[in-house]
């Protein structure tokens, strides 16, 4: 998708007399370790950032790449988190949703609109819309998922040096087959999300 329809969403809200937009995206919902992160950021209309997408479709090098001209050229951007603990007490949705509110404060009330990748809302203090697959259909949101994913794989490299033995640097936390091997060999670790582990140690 071109970056010129990156902006059709923003320029319809725009054209219905909506103020400033943020975009709001999450990283890391699914991992068995690690912290769950989120970004709002608000972006110039229409400015060029050549190859911003969806930070999925992104190699680590070009998301590496693109983050400080995101950082750079926004008027504003918030990057939060929730943590191991905060997820296994509240679940993962309610915590990715306390992440996106610790990313949104951030603007320090800078933006009128919100739009949130994905297909659940959240009272969030200001209007919001939701856009599934919105990191690849909204400039703003793609940019909110290259801070938050980067954030987070950095994050999870920080983790790797604290508990080796895992590999958070190679799957940043997923559940691949070596994570599932390091699991049965040292047991979990502070870093880990007990409750999704319920079904690895029912299973065991």
């Amino acid at each position: 998708m071109s970056e010129t329809n990156l902006w059709e969403i923003e320029d319809t809200l725009t054209e219905k007399g909506v103020g400033v937009i943020c975009g709001v995206d999450e990283a890391g919902r699914g991992p068995l370790a690690g912290p769950v992160y989120a970004a709002a950021v608000i972006l110039p209309p229409h400015i060029e950032i050549p190859g911003l997408n969806d930070s999925k479709k992104l190699t680590d090098k070009r998301r590496r790449e693109l983050m400080p001209l995101i950082m750079e050229q926004a008027i504003a951007y918030g990057i939060g988190s929730a943590t191991e603990q905060e997820i296994d007490e509240i679940n993962i949705l309610q915590a990715t949703f306390l992440a996106m509110e610790r990313a949104l404060a951030q603007l320090k009330g800078k933006a009128d609109f919100a739009l949130i990748d994905g297909n659940r809302e959240k009272d969030f203090g200001l209007p919001v819309m939701t856009v599934v697959k919105g990191d690849s259909r909204s400039a703003n949101i793609a940019a909110a998922s290259i801070l938050a994913k980067v954030s987070r794989d950095d994050y999870m490299d920080e983790l790797a040096k604290q508990y080796p033995e895992y590999g958070f640097e190679v799957h940043k936390g997923y559940g691949t087959k070596a994570h599932y091997e390091a699991l049965r060999t040292h047991g979990h670790c502070p870093a880990h999300r007990l409750s999704f582990l319920k079904k690895f140690y029912g299973d065991k």
